[in-house]
């Protein structure tokens, strides 16, 4: 066999090449040193403390990491006890109070001293501290707080402060890059950088806020720190991570920036955000319902329940109505009508496409204020049906005196995947109980299920063609 011999200058032209190569292509990542020159003086970290009481319950101090469960949630920034002994405890006996402290990231947005975080960065908190790029530390004024889109306005007495450009969230594209800045773990000012892995995502209990998904590198102490474009304009605020290990796994969402400084500016002007509130309980459409309806493909959001007083029945629309667009927006989803419903101001009136009894009708509706006691919020997707994935109405009085029992929902529909199915859950089924509390609405089932457990199966009490029994729940 012969044996080939490369010319030293064919090696030579061989390794110019690859390094031609290597250099295109390192010229093609995005550099972020710029920006984050640029950005790093408007970007703040925020220090919150607040004295508790732990009643003498030792088990206050062995809730860890291993005890959170496998859900979508906030990074609230390491909220821990103060060392024993640095409370100003009285004995176990008479209780005790402690200090705990919390980290998150926040930015200025403009130079008098305004500054936009997360909610839960300061839930709860007796004193705010911002800390800015220059060391300089001032204590914060909390302007307002909207838990709904878990936005938090702030305000420090200064002035000529550095701010961030404000970008568009709705020109974002799936696959761009986008950086974030903040205080992982207490860490100030941390660069991470990725793409834009979503857009437009609807997390539970999470109804109002179309997130954006990234493949940014985010832990706890990133909460409320802004995500930049390359342009280094503000395009959004972490705020969420999904993991199973209490730490980054790959899966972080943002609040986009339109939608953060909707809720600003009104928290600024009012104090409070007013949302529109159209008094229907909603469900998703399945494809066995979509069938039974007529329609090609699963689509909108069928209505399961109206609030009798509510702005929905007012103006006409039905149970078994699909709403299928708002103001000429398509409802992609049943989780997509919230979003849509509550960016419109009370008193004004919205156009709603409807699909009823196998055709499309056209209604107009003029929206209420929405309730600031969630007790008549039924524009939201029911947790119980995004959990539990049952629709649910109250039990007339009637029913109730001839079971003798005491409240009660009725289970009007069940999706076949869910765990409620899987359960033995059917339509007509009555819910007395669940994990021995009592439920009377759809709204104290809704508040029942949001702190339920995932880690053990819970109870439920049921009542079925007159008789009553248990079966066992486990959420996943």
């Amino acid at each position: 066999m012969k044996r080939l011999i490369f010319p030293s200058t064919l090696w030579l032209c061989l390794m110019a090449a690859l390094v031609f190569s290597s250099h295109a292509q390192a010229q093609q990542l995005p550099d972020f040193t710029t920006l984050v020159e640029d950005a790093a003086p408007g970007v703040v970290n925020i220090s919150t403390s607040r004295t508790v009481s732990s009643r003498g319950d030792p088990s206050f101090h062995g809730f860890g990491q291993e005890d959170i469960p496998e859900i979508f949630r906030h990074f609230f920034g390491d909220r821990l006890p103060v060392p024993p002994g640095g409370g100003q405890g009285q004995g176990p006996e008479q209780g005790r109070s402690e200090e705990r402290q919390s980290l998150g990231s926040g930015f200025v947005i403009s130079e008098d001293g305004y500054v936009l975080t997360n909610a839960h960065v300061v839930e709860d908190a007796d004193e705010i501290l911002v800390r800015f790029n220059d060391r300089r530390e001032l204590e914060a004024e909390l302007v307002g707080s909207d838990p709904q889109t878990d936005i938090a306005l702030l305000k420090v007495d200064a002035s000529g402060l550095p701010t961030l450009n404000l970008g568009d969230s709705d020109e974002l594209n799936v696959g761009e890059w986008v950086a974030a800045i903040g205080s992982p773990f207490g860490f100030d000012h941390s660069v991470t950088a990725g793409i834009v892995s979503a857009i437009n995502r609807t997390l539970p209990r999470d109804a109002y806020v179309p997130f954006i998904q990234t493949d940014v590198a985010i832990n706890p102490g990133n909460s409320g720190g802004p995500l930049f474009n390359l342009d280094g304009e503000v395009v959004g605020i972490n705020s969420q991570i999904f993991t199973r290990s209490g730490g980054f796994m790959g899966l972080s969402f943002a609040i986009p920036i339109n939608v953060a400084m909707d809720v600003a500016d009104q928290l600024r002007d009012d104090g409070r955000v007013n949302r529109g509130w159209l008094g229907v309980m909603i469900q998703p459409v399945s494809r066995d319902l979509a069938e039974s309806f007529g329609m090609e493909t699963p689509a909108g959001a069928l209505i399961a329940d109206l609030d009798p007083e509510g702005p929905a029945a007012r103006g006409g629309l039905e149970a078994g109505d699909v709403i299928l667009k708002v103001n000429g927006e398509d409802v992609e989803r049943s989780s997509t009508l919230p979003r849509l419903i509550g960016r419109v101001a009370p008193g004004n009136e919205v156009d709603l496409r409807l699909l009823r009894d196998g055709r499309e009708i056209s209604e107009q509706v003029e929206l209420g204020r929405w309730p600031n006691n969630g007790q008549a919020n039924t524009s939201q997707p029911d947790t119980s049906q995004v959990r539990l994935g049952v629709a649910v109405r109250e039990v007339d009085d009637a029913i109730r005196e001839k079971l003798n029992i005491q409240g009660g929902v009725e289970v009007t529909n069940v999706d076949p995947q869910s765990v409620a199915a899987q359960a033995g859950i059917r339509p007509g089924d009555i819910l007395v109980s669940i994990d021995q509390q009592r439920v009377s609405s759809a709204q104290e089932l809704a508040d029942v299920v949001t702190k339920l457990p995932t880690d053990r199966a819970v109870p439920l009490r049921i009542y079925r063609d007159g008789r009553s029994l248990f079966v066992a729940l486990r959420l996943q």
